[in-house]
């Protein structure tokens, strides 16, 4: 009887390599974890625990590596035998692992993730059924803030996300941790100049609404969001500046009390975005 040639099954593309040692060659980017600006120089971005490691794998992103505890290998395993490129993951026990890291890990799984090329607005627009929902973000320099906001998108189905030249990059790691992942499934726009940006959605018929406390007569529910539209946030301590409002169609505000100023930004965008959602009737 003639045996199966080994050549007809698949070959995992993912390698298994046990560290002892902190100077494994390709264990650097777990070494530098506070060092942002490197990642991003590189290209790179970490996703750290076990919730986002699995999405990660479930996405359509480049992965080029994982560093687990052992007791992980076997959890990943079938998400590492579907992925398409060379994986290599680092093996070694919690202790060597936060060890390596410099901190504390709960659950003993990172991965390293290639940052996507920065999506296109007219191929976004393209995709994107209507009525189009955008948000764009100005100052916003808290990576726990923004990778909340991020959340709130994809919850709300927020179809892009403009990113203004001031606010942080949704792929620092502790704005993909605070996003649990979701920021797999946002298109990102990187904005070189936000007030451009703001007047290109508005020749585009797409109404830009500033989210800002102060705003005069007009109230959150007194806002229409059921026509294209890309709600604009900025940061708790001095909100949007004065030239990306000016560059807005309107100011919304949502109604507090005199004692409150102010929603954490996160949370003032998942109070806009429910209901632009609820206007929409997705929230029935």
């Amino acid at each position: 009887m003639r045996r199966p040639s080994p050549w007809n099954f698949k070959r995992p593309m993912f390698q298994v390599q046990p560290i002892t040692a902190l100077d494994t060659p390709g264990l650097h980017p777990y070494a530098t974890l506070r060092r942002t600006l490197e990642h991003a120089q590189q290209g790179i971005f970490v996703a750290e625990g076990e919730k986002i490691v699995r999405r990660l794998l479930q996405s359509r992103f480049t992965v080029i590596s994982l560093l687990v505890d052992e007791r992980w290998l076997a959890e990943f395993r079938p998400l590492l035998e579907t992925r398409p490129e060379p994986i290599i993951v680092h093996l070694a026990k919690k202790e060597l692992l936060e060890a390596l890291v410099g901190f504390d890990l709960f659950q003993g799984a990172l991965a390293i993730g290639k940052i996507p090329a920065p999506s296109g607005l007219d191929a976004v627009l393209a995709a994107a059924p209507q009525p189009r929902l955008l948000v764009a973000v100005d100052k916003i320099g808290n990576a726990e803030n923004l990778g909340t906001l991020v959340r709130n998108c994809v919850a709300f189905g927020t179809q892009a996300l403009l990113v203004g030249e001031t606010s942080g990059s949704p792929f620092l790691r502790r704005a993909v941790r605070n996003s649990m992942g979701a920021i797999f499934d946002l298109p990102v726009i990187e904005a070189a100049n936000l007030v451009e940006s703001l007047h290109d959605l508005r020749q585009r018929g797409i109404r830009c609404l500033a989210a800002h406390p102060s705003a005069r007569g007009k109230t959150l529910a007194q806002a229409d969001f059921t026509g294209d539209c890309c709600i604009i946030f900025g940061n708790e301590g001095s909100g949007i500046s004065p030239e990306v409002l000016a560059a807005c169609d309107e100011a919304v505000a949502i109604p507090m009390p005199p004692q409150v100023d102010s929603l954490n930004v996160a949370a003032a965008a998942a109070v806009f975005l429910y209901e632009a959602s609820r206007q929409r009737g997705k929230m029935e």
